[in-house]
């Protein structure tokens, strides 16, 4: 995949009707700062689909829109799915096109899975089968907005899933350290500081509040990994694998 094939898996918020701020349903927490029904457009949207608080979103009480990435699924909606339309100017397509947003948005983050994967050297001998697996769910992802709605991802799921792992063990096996296996785990405010964390698989892990600092974190494998609050300054996260930006902007990082 190349680099425009890269950066249609990274959200453009320009090329997008604001599916986010409107698809989706949301209760007043610590990650809202109101209430919102699903379909319902968030107050803070604008006439032009772009969020009048972007550059404040944590300090106004919506750190969910902060961590929130659809991997390029809402303009592909917009722009291919739908042909450039939106629910504004064409209203009769806002239903069909708030329920195909979840759909879509999980096909592309196994599209932005496996292509991660296949960066890995360490895998190279899985390459045609990611490849060939990307390839059947990027054309899943081409359907139209009808067969996409009643798309049984999780089956496809299913089929990807044991390749990602084999492809992440592939590339831990040469971390040195331990390697511990921390999969599916409640790490919640977890002490990890300057641990020896090489290799190690949080796949699927609660680390919310987890204190990582200085931690050593190369090829550590974060797939669904939930990283709110977790504290990485200092950590070595070189060659970390499956980590995404919203991960990391969950998290406590060192200044950029």
């Amino acid at each position: 995949m190349g680099t425009d094939e890269m950066t249609r898996l990274e959200a453009d918020c320009a090329r997008c009707a604001g599916l986010c701020c409107v698809a989706p349903a949301f209760a007043k927490s610590s990650d809202f700062a109101v209430d919102k029904p699903a379909g319902q457009a968030c107050r803070n949207l604008g006439d032009d689909f772009r969020c009048r608080i972007h550059e404040r979103l944590t300090e106004s009480g919506f750190r969910g829109c902060v961590v929130f990435d659809c991997f390029g699924a809402g303009q592909r909606i917009t722009q291919e799915t739908f042909g450039g339309r939106d629910w504004r100017g064409a209203p009769e397509i806002a239903g069909a096109m708030f329920a195909t947003l979840p759909v879509m948005r999980q096909l592309h983050e196994l599209l932005w899975l496996l292509t991660e994967a296949l960066k890995l050297d360490e895998a190279r001998r899985l390459h045609p089968k990611l490849r060939a697996a990307r390839d059947e769910i990027d054309a899943l992802a081409a359907r139209p907005a009808g067969e996409l709605r009643g798309l049984d991802v999780d089956a496809y799921r299913k089929g990807v899933v044991p390749l990602l792992r084999r492809a992440s063990e592939l590339a831990r096996a040469g971390a040195g350290g331990r390697r511990p296996d921390h999969s599916g785990a409640q790490l919640i405010g977890r002490r990890f500081r300057g641990a020896d964390l090489r290799g190690a698989s949080f796949r699927g892990a609660l680390l919310l509040g987890a204190d990582l600092r200085d931690a050593d974190l190369r090829r550590a494998d974060f797939t669904g990994a939930d990283l709110r609050g977790a504290d990485l300054r200092g950590a070595d996260l070189t060659g970390a694998l499956f980590l995404t930006g919203a991960q990391l902007r969950a998290a406590v990082t060192d200044p950029q």
